[in-house]
């Protein structure tokens, strides 16, 4: 993959993560305001402030914050602006369960913060129903075995390997490779997936190889096998099968062929059944992620477990199971650096795919029982609720930093598996 490819997904994954925690953040702000619950401020993005407005409570109006007040408690929201693309926030008044000020979230009844706090959630479920929805009616690229469909309304169409970028200077943009060309053969025998003409490049490496190339091309005419303008004048598509061959790089180079391709896939179209599909297809991965969850901690805690074992053998497969679960999770270096530039590269429908399966996990998480997130804190209020108890601010405060401390313990540990394995080229 060239650097231009990486750079552009680097830049569209910031903005995508950005787009969909500020979402999330939106849904607390809705639910927040719904229920009575003043709303000190929404950014979007993380501070440093970079520009700022606040609503006048009495007329409605909103003004340019003045750099000098930013530090002043305001009357009215602020909307913000900042410099760190990493999301959004939205900062509620009394945000303590103790806080029993009017407006207040601690003043708010159990239901309106179990509402407030799984808005957020609500909000991630939502925005991947919707993308499904438009994804099933334009083309759902297939990930799953097994995917969500309603067979009665789906057509099934196949699409080849596709040149999604051609590296300046290289083997395949000396020969006329354009991006948009289906690599069909390569030296005469037909390839169904990238990985496929990756393998045989290796093994080729430096020598002359025949590559058998599709091309759609657009003219003015009756569609023909030539591109012979007709007298309707009406522009039509044709496909173009054409042979080229290509003298690789040798082995060592940064590059053998010179392209980025996306891989084999089966796009599924739907009419009347799109936002059932979009619900579908969103239940379907939500399963599919706490199945995951489960199965990631079942390997560490038996793997951690067996390596107290005094067998030999019980010990490795423990370190088996240890190792299945960092190779399974990816930090935000992974996410952007790797996943988001390599779905770019793959086209809109693809990279759409990933936000909302990264907007299901988003809502996935923060359900989790961990306090420092939405689910945790529901619990941590529940559990005092159902005892009659007040949460005491302090104990919150102290549940609540120190959950957040090992999360962002977990999280500094996986980036540095990301970076160690996008070293390693892995």
């Amino acid at each position: 993959m060239v650097f231009m490819d990486i750079f552009v997904g680097v830049i569209v994954g910031l903005l995508v993560l950005m787009t969909l925690v500020t979402l999330h953040e939106f849904g607390h702000f809705i639910a927040a305001r719904r229920n009575g619950v003043k709303v000190l401020e929404f950014g979007i993005c993380f501070p440093p402030r970079a520009i700022a407005w606040v609503k006048d409570p009495k007329t409605k109006k909103w003004k340019r914050l003045p750099r000098k007040d930013w530090k002043k408690p305001q009357e009215g929201l602020v909307f913000s602006l900042n410099w760190l693309p990493i999301g959004g926030f939205c900062q509620m008044d009394g945000e303590s369960a103790a806080d029993k000020r009017k407006g207040t979230f601690g003043a708010a009844s159990y239901w309106a913060k179990t509402k407030i706090l799984f808005a957020g959630v609500a909000m991630n479920w939502l925005t991947a129903i919707i993308i499904f929805t438009i994804l099933a009616w334009v083309g759902m690229p297939e990930f799953l075995t097994g995917q969500f469909t309603v067979p009665v309304d789906t057509r099934t169409d196949f699409v080849p390997v596709q040149v999604t970028s051609v590296a300046e200077d290289s083997p395949a943009s000396r020969a006329g490779i354009e991006v948009g060309d289906y690599i069909v053969a390569v030296g005469g025998t037909e390839v169904k997936y990238a990985s496929e003409i990756n393998k045989f490049n290796s093994t080729h490496a430096g020598e002359e190889v025949t590559y058998t190339i599709e091309r759609k091309t657009e003219c003015t005419g009756d569609k023909t096998t030539e591109c012979t303008p007709g007298e309707d004048g009406k522009t039509s598509t044709y496909n173009e099968k054409f042979n080229t061959d290509i003298k690789l790089n040798p082995e060592g180079s940064e590059y053998l062929l010179g392209v980025a391709m996306a891989s084999t896939q089966s796009i599924s179209y739907s009419t009347w059944s799109a936002p059932v599909v979009g619900v579908g297809l969103t239940a379907q991965l939500t399963g599919e992620t706490f199945k995951g969850v489960g199965i990631m901690l079942g390997n560490l805690i038996s793997g951690v477990a067996q390596q107290f074992s005094f067998d030999e053998n019980a010990r490795e497969s423990g370190q088996e199971a240890i190792e299945s679960v960092g190779d399974s999770v990816a930090g935000p270096v992974g996410i952007v650096g790797q996943l988001f530039p390599a779905f770019t590269a793959a086209g809109p429908s693809n990279l759409a795919f990933l936000a909302a399966l990264i907007s299901v996990s988003l809502a996935c998480m923060n359900v989790l029982p961990i306090p420092a997130l939405d689910g945790g804190r529901w619990l941590l209020i529940t559990i005092y609720k159902l005892r009659k108890k007040e949460l005491p601010k302090e104990t919150e405060e102290k549940i609540v930093s120190r959950a957040m401390m090992v999360l962002l313990a977990l999280i500094f540990i996986v980036t540095i598996l990301d970076i160690v394995r996008i070293a390693n080229g892995g």
